[in-house]
């Protein structure tokens, strides 16, 4: 017999750790060749990492929660063979399992793992430092192990020219900025570890909202025609044994590229490097479902190439395929403005967080009759809310509150749609 000692190998273009999220076996195990190992995730999605042998384990390295490097010792095998062996990293052996909302690449990373100084911190936390002009070197971690956290960045940041050298005595931070202080546990209560997707949501939605001033426009949209175009279609599909029903997003993602045709910087990504708004070409919509792990970004690519069938029998595929978990990753990428909608569980209207690099994200709230005045008429209507968040760097309020009336324009008299499709 044989020891083995199988190693971290490469995650991706610029990712250089990952948490530990699943050990799918434990010391004492057999396993096959290609069996799941463990499960890891990145900034970019979770990853699934098989055996590159048959064997039995002896020794896993590392716990659920902790971070693990690339080309880090993951798991110590008992294999059939002659003198111990280590396995040489392989570039992009994980296959992708499933991610959150995309991430930008942590492209500082590998220069941080180079250097002659070790600093813990996640990519996450490399970047935002990075963009700050910060060096993590320089700042003295709270965490486990001495791991700079974004707290700690938060810390330097705040406390004005420069970040604390970790032989130097800082001036004190501002209490808001200084890292939180364990709370106590009593009788009764629970403690739930922020791990996996929670986790990597939680992370980037505290960079949307540490790197990008939001605001938001609400407006709201007398829906009544839609309903019942709506109603009609649904009845010629029925009839015609099609099989497929329309909710109300094909007409939403229909309405919202026709706006962005008018209003391109709506259809962008913001580039923090650079400094510059990307104007893309393709509409890739973004549509945020909602999983037992979290919420997560799938996105319809090419939306502006599909009839509205094609979009109803799209979404519905990605939204499944979301909360089972089977996402691809170029389903989970590339997105260039998301809606988010909760249906009749929406309420009146909300403000959401935009999907970094994205400078826009949609609110699509409950559809229910109120009374409206058309006509000088106080009438009973269709009515729903839209809430648009957007980043202030790059759009206005005024563009924001114009994009939104265009949105509407096109959902208010839903027949124009067929118009700006053809």
């Amino acid at each position: 017999m044989a020891t083995f000692e199988f190693k971290l190998p490469d995650l991706g273009e610029g990712v250089m750790e990952g948490e530990l999220v699943k050990w799918h076996v434990k010391e004492g195990d057999l396993v096959k060749e290609d069996q799941v190992l463990a499960e890891v995730m990145t900034d970019k999605a979770t990853v699934t990492v098989p055996s590159p042998r048959a064997g039995r384990v002896v020794k896993t390295h590392g716990r659920e929660g902790d971070m693990a490097k690339v080309h880090q010792l993951l798991v110590t095998l008992e294999t059939e063979g002659g003198a111990p062996t280590a396995e040489a990293p392989a570039h992009g052996a994980p296959a992708a399992a499933s991610a959150p909302a995309a991430a930008p690449q942590a492209q500082a990373a590998a220069a941080q793992a180079q250097g002659s100084t070790k600093v813990l911190a996640t990519p996450v936390t490399r970047r935002m430092a990075r963009e700050h002009g910060l060096d993590l070197a320089e700042i003295s971690g709270s965490g486990p192990q001495g791991r700079v956290t974004k707290a700690d960045v938060v810390a330097a940041l705040e406390g004005g020219n420069g970040a604390p050298k970790k032989n130097e005595v800082a001036a004190p931070a501002p209490q808001a900025a200084r890292p939180a202080a364990p709370l106590s546990t009593g009788r009764g209560d629970e403690r739930i570890a922020l791990r996996g997707l929670r986790k990597k949501i939680a992370e980037k939605m505290v960079r949307s909202k540490f790197t990008m001033p939001h605001f938001a426009f609400v407006e709201e949209v007398d829906a009544t025609d839609l309903v019942a175009l709506r109603t009609r279609l649904n009845s010629q599909l029925a009839a015609a044994g099609d099989g497929t029903k329309l909710t109300y997003l094909p007409f939403i993602v229909k309405a919202t590229i026709a706006a962005m045709k008018k209003f391109p910087h709506l259809n962008a990504n913001f580039d923090e490097a650079s400094q510059e708004l990307v104007v893309r070409g393709e509409y890739n919509i973004g549509i945020a479902v909602a999983t037992p792990d979290g919420l997560t970004v799938a996105v319809v690519r090419h939306a502006d190439q599909l009839t509205l069938g094609e979009l109803a029998k799209e979404i519905s595929r990605l939204s499944t395929a979301a909360r089972e978990r089977k996402l691809k990753m170029e389903e989970l990428t590339g997105g260039t403005f998301t809606i988010t909608s909760l249906g009749q569980s929406g309420g009146l209207f909300a403000t959401p967080i935009l999907n970094h690099p994205e400078v826009g994200i949609m609110g699509v709230h409950k559809l229910k009759k109120r009374p409206a005045v058309k006509n000088d008429q106080v009438v009973i209507r269709d009515m729903m809310n839209l809430s648009l968040s957007c980043d202030h760097r790059v759009i206005d309020g005024d563009v924001a509150a114009s994009f939104v009336y265009e949105v509407i324009k096109y959902l208010e008299a839903p027949d124009l749609l067929f118009l700006a499709m053809a």
